[in-house]
């Protein structure tokens, strides 16, 4: 559990330094990553982290997905507080780096709404989002472990998808933790609550609408 807890902390701190770092740089340097390169930048730091440690922890790295897990009984709910946690460490850790090094940026990769975009409308596309990350995951994985080619491949390149197309409007988050940590330091919490109620709302969806298209058995207790 120790190994899994680090993995999870040390996944999650590289996916949000290198993340939030991207939209960070990008703008403190007037667009000189542009949108495109940093949805590239969310897509490749998931892929590698899931390569890194999916065999280890899952390659969770999100409140969401974690809950997702043990919700369709692969992941013991008993463990689904450490992992948090864990998560948290190190989004919050990355964040606090960020700030760090970048004092001059005033949103460290925080998430909120485009202006005049509705909270209520963008809870919605936050939780769909959510339910198409975690629909990927949930297809992909082999119990509460993210393996192999397949499994990084399409969670990243979900990912990437994702941030292409939504970043603009909500930033695309997907992600409780990745929001909470950088308003942690910039002290903007009107939105917050978006964040964190639509991701985990749109995991939990995924993982019930996995029993109507497939058996019974993918929702069932495996390598917990």
């Amino acid at each position: 559990m120790k190994k899994k807890l680090v993995a999870e902390t040390l996944g999650t701190f590289a996916m949000i330094f290198c993340g939030c770092g991207a939209m960070t740089i990008n703008e403190i340097t007037n667009g000189s990553i542009g949108h495109i390169g940093v949805a590239i930048v969310w897509g490749l730091i998931v892929m590698s982290m899931i390569y890194a440690f999916g065999e280890t922890s899952g390659a969770h790295f999100n409140p969401a997905v974690t809950i997702g897990f043990a919700a369709a009984k692969k992941f013991s709910w008993q463990k689904v507080p450490f992992y948090v946690i864990a998560q948290a460490i190190g989004a919050i850790s990355a964040i606090f780096i960020l700030w760090f090094l970048f004092p001059e940026s005033e949103f460290l990769g925080e998430t909120t709404p485009r202006e005049n975009f509705p909270a209520y409308k963008a809870a919605v596309l936050e939780f769909l989002l959510t339910f198409f990350l975690m629909l990927t995951i949930i297809n992909v994985s082999t119990g509460s472990k993210e393996t192999g080619t397949m499994a990084a491949i399409a969670v990243g390149g979900i990912i990437l998808l994702e941030a292409m197309f939504a970043g603009p409007i909500t930033k695309a988050s997907m992600n409780p933790i990745r929001s909470i940590a950088p308003a942690l330091f910039t002290g903007n919490f009107q939105f917050l609550w978006l964040y964190i109620l639509a991701p985990v709302l749109g995991a939990v969806t995924a993982v019930i609408s996995c029993k109507w298209v497939k058996d019974d058995a993918c929702c069932t207790s495996n390598n917990c």
